[in-house]
């Protein structure tokens, strides 16, 4: 079982830009969901934690490997799987994780022919061994990426955005291959889609202009908002007065009509219905703000 501990990290950018502003998250193995709208400071979290860039200040330590001092011991257990997985244009898969599996140490050509052989496997990619990775579909591609990150048996995996892009069956097909390879590491899943941590993590955390605004399960943070959330079938016109005179924590198109979520202390109401709280409702309530259209 390994730890990771994120204490306090802070990063500015040269513009001014907060990144990341006192961020503290401890975790274990299993999946870890991280959400947060665009900007929200979780790739600067996940550039940080794979030593891609440094902090201005805190610590982040994967068991007695000090992240921010120690970059080079802590890639010999890393795996990452970043947002935009670039590929060499003329090579098979096979040939791809051969190259990178030399990269990662696997010298012996009997043990790396073995290991990229189970590696496809795993990913489900082994009958199209000998297919250039260029022509694969996004989802495959994808598949690769987390091929790639497990190679060298890996103690932390960070994935950054991994779904986006994908058709549901593609996305389905990934949600399984992370389950399988949380079971023994710690993966760190990036991701602006709620779906994507429900399906997956049994722990997360909210990021919000580079601060941590939420950390725990997901089903308690839902819990904690039982009896406070309101719905209401509205018409598009009247969107901007309800957004001015309820708290309106989302909103989404249903058969053409907008369905309002809010939230109250006390049943507002004028029409609405209370409904059970879901993942969405916890993400829009803590970052403060929704998704209505004006």
């Amino acid at each position: 079982m390994s730890t990771l501990k994120i204490t306090n990290l802070s990063k500015t950018y040269a513009n001014g830009v907060k990144a990341l502003v006192n961020v503290s998250i401890e975790l274990e193995n299993g999946m870890f969901g991280l959400l947060g709208p665009n900007g929200a400071g979780k790739s600067s979290l996940m550039r940080t934690l794979a030593t891609l860039q440094e902090a201005d200040s805190g610590s982040a330590t994967l068991d007695d490997i000090d992240i921010i001092n120690q970059p080079t011991e802590l890639r010999k257990v890393l795996g990452y799987l970043p947002q935009e997985f670039g590929v060499y244009p003329r090579i098979t898969a096979e040939q791809l994780l051969t190259h990178l599996a030399i990269l990662k140490g696997v010298v012996h050509s009997k043990e790396r022919k073995e290991l990229v052989k189970y590696l496809l496997d795993k990913v489900n990619l082994y009958d199209k061994r000998n297919k250039n990775v260029k022509g694969f579909s996004g989802g495959m591609k994808q598949r690769i990426g987390i091929a790639q990150a497990i190679i060298g048996n890996p103690k932390l995996i960070i994935v950054d955005e991994p779904t986006a892009g994908l058709d549901p069956g593609e996305r389905n097909r990934f949600y399984n291959l992370l389950a399988d390879v949380s079971s023994d590491v710690i993966v760190i899943l990036s991701t602006h889609i709620v779906d994507d941590v429900r399906e997956l993590c049994t722990k997360m955390a909210i990021m919000n202009l580079g601060e941590v605004v939420y950390h725990g399960e997901p089903q308690s943070a839902m819990d904690d908002l039982k009896g406070k959330v309101y719905q209401k079938i509205v018409t598009r016109e009247e969107l901007k007065q309800y957004a001015e005179e309820y708290k309106v924590i989302s909103n989404k198109m249903v058969a053409g009509q907008p369905h309002i979520h809010v939230y109250s202390d006390h049943h507002p109401e004028n029409g609405f219905e209370q409904v059970p709280p879901n993942l969405e409702d916890v993400f829009f309530s803590k970052i403060n703000t929704s998704n209505v259209l004006v």
